[in-house]
């Protein structure tokens, strides 16, 4: 019976070190959270190859990447379906990346929503100064958006990216001193990617994929 006992014993002291290696192993992971649209959400890419699940791939098991995207969002609050009134914006604050990637804007491209353009930098900024005010101090990065092949779809377009969505982006960036992740020079060249020119196919995906993991690895050097 002693021997029985001190077999037990050892086998629960090794279980509760495994679990604590676990647990241990899980929390020095980095979180990365990706703030986004329908592109984010994977719309346009197969199953798992979303750009987020591929910078999953890209980045290893010492990441853990989770996209918080929604569909036909913009960022500005007086758009048509505002990101910050949906469930994925609360979920991204709680939780508590270490890095944060926002790739929104295509959707404030739409007519309906350009003329609405004058809020889009208060109300990045106000996104920003909301993720600096959490317990994790994340690494923020900004996304320009994909480039939208001519004449675009579903009211996105190329033109009103360009003229009004990017330079807000980039005004905010030096504003609050943030890299810019230029997803829309390095998808310009590749129309291919864009099947009904909006959303990327898997090889979209993987070259913004690319693009965020290039970021991520420079800010780390």
């Amino acid at each position: 019976m002693p021997q029985i006992r001190r077999f037990f014993s050892t086998m629960l002291g090794v279980a509760t070190l495994f679990a604590l290696s676990v647990s241990v192993e899980a929390a020095e992971k980095i979180r990365v959270a990706c703030v986004g649209d329908s592109i984010t959400v994977g719309v346009g890419a197969g199953k798992g190859k979303g750009w987020p699940m591929q910078l999953q791939e890209l980045l290893g098991d010492k990441f853990e990447v989770k996209g918080f995207a929604k569909s036909g969002t913009t960022l500005s609050t007086k758009g048509d379906s505002p990101y910050v009134t949906k469930g994925p914006w609360q979920d991204a604050q709680n939780f508590n990346a270490q890095i944060v990637i926002i790739k929104l804007g295509t959707n404030d491209t739409k007519p309906k929503n350009i003329t609405q353009v004058e809020s889009f930098v208060p109300d990045l900024t106000a996104m920003v100064d909301t993720l600096n005010g959490l317990k994790t101090k994340s690494k923020i990065f900004l996304c320009l958006p994909c480039y939208v092949p001519p004449p675009g779809n579903f009211g996105i377009n190329e033109e009103s990216l360009v003229s009004g969505i990017i330079p807000a982006i980039n005004k905010v960036a030096a504003d609050k001193k943030l890299p810019i992740i230029d997803v829309h020079a390095a998808t310009k060249d590749h129309p291919e990617v864009f099947p009904d020119r909006v959303h990327p196919n898997d090889a979209g995906a993987e070259i913004i994929a690319k693009t965020v993991y290039a970021a991520i690895q420079e800010a780390l050097k």
